[in-house]
């Protein structure tokens, strides 16, 4: 009897989180829509700004996770860039893991601009 709670209990706990599961995935083809303004400077071949002079990290290839918890860190202040905080302050839960699944599947980490995306 107990192992049958058990197992019950462990089957309605999978079917709980599923649609959690399912509602964090992003979306690449929104994610393109939605990341081009992050192409201003994310999507240069050299990736750096012209002013001020700053290196910019490439995103293109990045694992979704690490993306989002980065624009995540932005919008909370966490990680301190006044640029990126203003550009993920304006983006929802879903705009990130969008945004955050496109340049993920960009996979080999060049520039979405240079590949005529």
């Amino acid at each position: 009897m107990r192992q049958g709670i058990w197992a019950w209990g462990g089957a309605v706990l999978a079917l709980a989180t599923l649609p959690l599961t399912a509602a964090a995935a992003g979306d690449p083809q929104a994610g393109k829509k939605k990341a081009y303004e992050c192409l201003g400077c994310h999507g240069s071949a050299g990736y750096g700004n012209v002013y001020p002079a700053y290196h910019v990290p490439k995103v293109g290839g990045q694992q979704a996770q690490y993306i989002a918890a980065a624009l995540k860190a932005y919008r909370s202040g966490e990680r301190r860039h006044p640029t990126m905080r203003a550009q993920a302050m304006a983006l929802s839960n879903q705009d990130i893991q969008d945004i955050a699944a496109y340049f993920a599947g960009l996979g080999d980490g060049s520039s979405p601009v240079a590949k005529g995306e």
